[in-house]
């Protein structure tokens, strides 16, 4: 009777280890499941770094490299010469060929100033003519009164002359008949000559009043003259000034080739634009530089990146700024601390095929389906130079 009791609560206890043992193992798998959907893992993961590929942008004898493969360098350091010696001589003539433009416009200046002093000196002319147009015209009307007044004293000396003679005419026969005295006949006759000479003063004054309004007349018709031939002088003048523009237009030109030569020979020095370690470099001093060969690639190693390539079904637990636990493959025990930047929004389909502009899709039907896994780009928070390398295996794991 004990026994069957014995062998009883045996059995119970089995029964109910056993369905602790399942009630854990269920537990485990469920807080296994929970953990990896909460913090979703993967091994699909690769160290990368932001690279540049360093290319010539210049032709030239490569006659300096002072860096190795696989060197780090800093900011600032040479990389390599160019010879530059062709770039220099391209760089002196063009500012030759610039100070030559600044003496040539010099020049013109000059000149240009002194074919506007000839157009003053010519507009002057031409004021000067006119002024003396207008002063002739004055001295001809001054003229035309002076003979006026001449014309007049002459027509009143030949009246008092007729007078004079009229009234010796009268007395002269008079003094046989001793009705006048000698005196009355003398006063007289010198009566007819005063009014003789008087008379002679007045048409010689006439005669001068007329010639000096010719003589007006014709300086009027040779200053008239003289301001067509100032109007010419002055014309020409115009027409001989030059101006600056095509000279000035170089100056554009000239200083986009000073600038492009200057640019090629700062070219010829290329210095490292940031941190970094050369790799892939496998020329040497000596060599023929080509612009657009590669020389080598400058890995940049201010920010390091692990892409992650994460199921389909575990992106929704991921979203920017998320923390990340970062293991290398070379160092599986050290963690390092990660934040997702960003996750990828586009893969290349495997049946990515078009035919006729239709999507070409295989007519079978597949029983598994395989997730399609979409890169994640998570930044490393505190990278060590010495255990980071481009390419190197990862494992993430998303906090």
């Amino acid at each position: 009777m004990n026994a069957a009791i014995e062998i009883e609560d045996r059995k119970r206890v089995g029964r109910a280890v056993g369905i602790t043992i399942v009630v854990l193992t269920l537990l485990v798998v469920l807080a296994a499941l929970w953990q990896t959907d909460s913090h979703p893992r993967t091994d699909d993961a690769t160290v990368r770094v932001n690279y540049i590929t360093v290319i010539p942008e210049v032709s030239g004898l490569l006659v300096s490299l002072p860096v190795k493969d696989n060197q780090h360098v800093k900011k600032g350091d040479l990389l390599f010469e160019i010879d530059c010696r062709p770039y220099d001589y391209d760089l002196q003539q063009a500012l030759a060929n610039q100070t030559l433009l600044e003496s040539q416009i010099g020049d013109e200046k000059r000149r240009i100033a002194a074919e506007g002093s000839a157009v003053d000196a010519a507009r002057a002319g031409v004021q000067s003519s006119r002024t003396g147009v207008q002063s002739a015209a004055s001295n001809i009307d001054a003229s035309a009164a002076t003979v006026a007044r001449a014309q007049a004293a002459a027509s009143s000396a030949e009246a008092q002359l007729a007078l004079a003679t009229a009234n010796l005419g009268r007395i002269e026969p008079l003094l046989a008949k001793q009705y006048v005295t000698f005196e009355q006949v003398d006063q007289a006759r010198t009566a007819v000559r005063v009014a003789k000479e008087s008379f002679n003063e007045a048409q010689a004054t006439a005669l001068q009043a007329r010639a000096q309004q010719e003589q007006a007349a014709a300086a009027k018709a040779a200053a008239e003259a003289g301001v067509s031939q100032a109007q010419a002088r002055l014309g020409q003048a115009v027409h001989t000034v030059d101006t600056l523009d095509t000279l000035i237009a170089q100056r554009a030109i000239l200083a986009t080739k000073v600038q492009d030569a200057e640019l090629n020979v700062e070219r010829c020095r290329i210095i490292a634009p940031f941190d970094g370690y050369v790799t892939n470099l496998n020329i040497s001093e000596g060599a023929y530089a080509h612009p657009g060969t590669p020389m080598f690639t400058l890995l940049d190693m201010r920010n390091w990146f692990v892409i992650a390539n994460y199921r389909e079904s575990k992106l929704k637990y991921m979203k920017p700024g998320m923390h990340a636990d970062i293991y290398l493959m070379g160092h599986p025990d050290h963690r390092y601390s990660g934040t997702i930047e960003s996750i990828g929004y586009g893969v290349l389909p495997e049946d990515a095929g078009v035919s006729e502009g239709l999507p070409d899709v295989d007519r079978t039907l597949n029983w598994v389906h395989l997730s399609a896994r979409f890169p994640v780009r998570i930044h490393v928070d505190n990278p060590d130079p010495q255990a980071f390398r481009m390419g190197e295996t990862a494992v993430s794991i998303i906090r």
